[in-house]
């Protein structure tokens, strides 16, 4: 997934970079708003991380420009946390904002609830390849076949399917299949995929769950 981490202050933009890189995001970074609209060309990020307290067009204006112009949702980084600026975030369309100073973890927690609100995991069917994903019935259908998978690897592969290409980090799905408070490892995640993998295996699916190393999976559409 793509950020846009728009902060005057470079050592705020640095150790964000950092702790979403390590999560597996793609970050876009700018120290004020006309450099973040300049990487807008051909770059639309799935999320803006903007900071209110810059020179220039302030964090609230380029919200509006970002959330209106282009559809991108947006969490406000802002050193003061009165309710008058929390209004005017909202009132400019931001979906959540983090006071500064901020726990990293903190900011990790709230673009990924964030990016599960946007996310189509909610989408009643979903078509990818000649897979067909119903959620209302669990069925996964290729062409005249049917499957029933179990419960877990339903899930896994409609979170995958909900983003086509989209690299999910492995504590993303983590956390989407199982929930905060698993206490489970990560074998349970790569069993899962494995049992996933040869099912589709089994049929002509056009589809593919392709392993980013060190960071986590993806379903992509093949030749």
């Amino acid at each position: 997934m793509r950020i846009l981490v728009v902060d005057d202050d470079v050592h705020i933009l640095q150790l964000v970079n950092i702790y979403l890189t390590r999560e597996g995001y793609q970050v876009l970074r700018a120290e004020n708003a006309q450099q973040a609209l300049a990487l807008l060309n051909g770059n639309l990020p799935d999320l803006a991380v903007v900071d209110v307290m810059m020179p220039g067009m302030d964090g609230f204006k380029l919200t509006e420009t970002l959330t209106q112009d282009y559809d991108i949702p947006v969490l406000l980084l802002t050193a003061k946390g009165e309710l008058e600026d929390k209004e005017r975030g909202f009132l400019a369309g931001s979906d959540d904002y983090v006071v500064k100073p901020f726990e990293p973890k903190e900011l990790l927690f709230r673009i990924a609830a964030i990016l599960r609100r946007l996310d189509k995991k909610n989408q009643i069917t979903i078509q990818i390849g000649k897979l067909v994903i119903d959620r209302r019935s669990f069925e996964v259908i290729i062409g005249e076949e049917t499957l029933i998978l179990p419960l877990k690897e339903f899930e896994l592969l409609a979170l995958l399917a909900s983003r086509p290409s989209q690299v999910f980090t492995r504590s993303y799905i983590m956390e989407q299949i199982w929930g905060y408070d698993y206490d489970g490892d990560e074998q349970t995640l790569n069993t899962h995929v494995k049992r996933v993998r040869e099912r589709l295996n089994r049929f002509e699916t056009a589809v593919e769950i392709t392993t980013v190393r060190g960071v986590g999976y993806k379903l992509e559409e093949t030749s």
